[in-house]
């Protein structure tokens, strides 16, 4: 192998392991946004379990790895060059990035493979691009887990309403707190399951492009546990903009709504990763809440349900677009792949910046965007 595509090969790799942390930050609100909302785990005990369940979740399987090593992209029509692999990363994580800043709950699966189809199509044509598994594999599955997500939810809240009508409210909300801990661990597992392989599984596509392993085979061992701690890690770190908007924006949370939200999203997560589908476990988690404000008859924030689904529709196409000029650069040769990761590190570092002109951490994330935080504030979240 060219010392220039090893370079190349490994620029893609720490990439990977970037986009994955960015997802466990952007996704740690999946698992604990509800349990943070209600008081049923404080901020800090949240995110060092999510981040401990998803590094577990991991391990557990790689059949949504092998999607899309496999099944995204036709090697038989073309061989598929790392850079390609690494722009539509660039394109994912600058994505992602932005969302976070703006507190939008985005589909971090979209922007990984909206970043990766336009990448591939500007470097080696349409028809590198298995776009039927595109559709069967990762955008029918997207639809159809978030209508399942809600509808479950919606059903269990009501259920839950029926058995605990005429009791105690506090006892109500205390028992159910203790639930809403194994069902937060329970999607933070499930998390770890789904989200972790997609960087599996870019890597092993990528590894497979180099000719370093087989066409075919599924991740080796060293790869599942570097992805599992940078997914961990950006989970500790906990991505507390996104928490707020789904644990307080779609609608107020109490803890039986909280248990059938987490519920019914780590059911449907662990069904679609045992069947190979590269679902947005975000979608899925929104779609929770959502049913389960319906289904106790909460108001729902339709604006900000509004804005999320804007969110997720541009994604896809938003990331594909970036990833697609990346690529167009990358052509270019080495000097072409150095001033794109230059690029995405001056991109994320105005990012970060912009971030801290309004801090949401483990101390206000509970608090409304116009409230100041204060001593007593800070004591209980600690």
């Amino acid at each position: 192998m060219e010392i220039a595509t090893l370079i190349v090969v490994v620029m893609v790799i720490v990439t990977a392991l970037i986009f994955d942390f960015t997802n466990g930050f952007h996704d740690t609100a999946n698992a604990m946004a509800t349990s943070i909302a209600t008081g049923a785990l404080k901020p800090k005990t949240a995110v060092i379990a999510a981040g401990t369940l998803n590094l577990i979740g991991a391990f557990l399987s790689t059949e949504v790895a092998q999607t899309i090593s496999g099944g995204l992209i036709n090697e038989q029509a073309v061989t598929i060059g790392p850079e390609f692999i690494f722009a539509g990363l660039v394109g994912a994580i600058l994505w992602n990035l932005l969302t976070w800043l703006v507190g939008l709950p985005s589909s971090s699966s979209h922007a990984l493979f909206g970043g990766l189809v336009g990448a591939v199509i500007v470097g080696a044509g349409v028809e590198g691009v298995n776009f039927m598994g595109v559709l069967t594999k990762i955008l029918i599955p997207a639809l159809v887990s978030v209508v399942v997500a809600a509808m479950a939810a919606t059903f269990a809240t009501k259920i839950i309403g029926l058995i605990t009508k005429g009791m105690d409210e506090g006892k109500v909300e205390s028992g159910f707190r203790h639930g809403q801990t194994v069902t937060a661990c329970l999607v933070a597992l499930s998390h770890g399951t789904n989200d972790a392989q997609k960087t599996m599984g870019i890597i092993t596509l990528t590894l497979v492009a180099a000719g370093l392993q087989p066409s075919g085979s599924g991740p080796e061992l060293w790869v599942v546990a570097v992805c599992g701690f940078a997914i961990a890690l950006g989970t500790y770190m906990g991505g507390w903009r996104v928490i707020r908007t789904l644990g307080k924006g779609l609608t107020e949370i109490s803890t039986p709504q909280g248990f059938a939200a987490e519920a019914s999203s780590a059911t449907t997560i662990l069904v679609s990763s045992h069947l190979g589908f590269a679902l947005s476990t975000t979608q899925v988690c929104s779609g929770s809440i959502i049913g389960s404000g319906l289904g106790k008859g909460t108001p729902v924030n339709w604006s900000v349900a509004a804005r999320m689904l804007v969110a997720w529709l541009v994604t896809f196409p938003a990331a594909g677009i970036v990833g697609a000029l990346a690529c167009a650069v990358t052509k270019v040769g080495m000097w072409g792949v150095i001033v794109v990761a230059a690029a995405a590190i001056a991109a994320a570092l105005v990012i970060l910046r912009l971030s801290h002109r309004n801090p949401v951490n483990s101390m206000n994330v509970n608090e409304r965007s116009d409230v100041k935080l204060n001593a007593d504030t800070a004591a209980q979240a600690a």
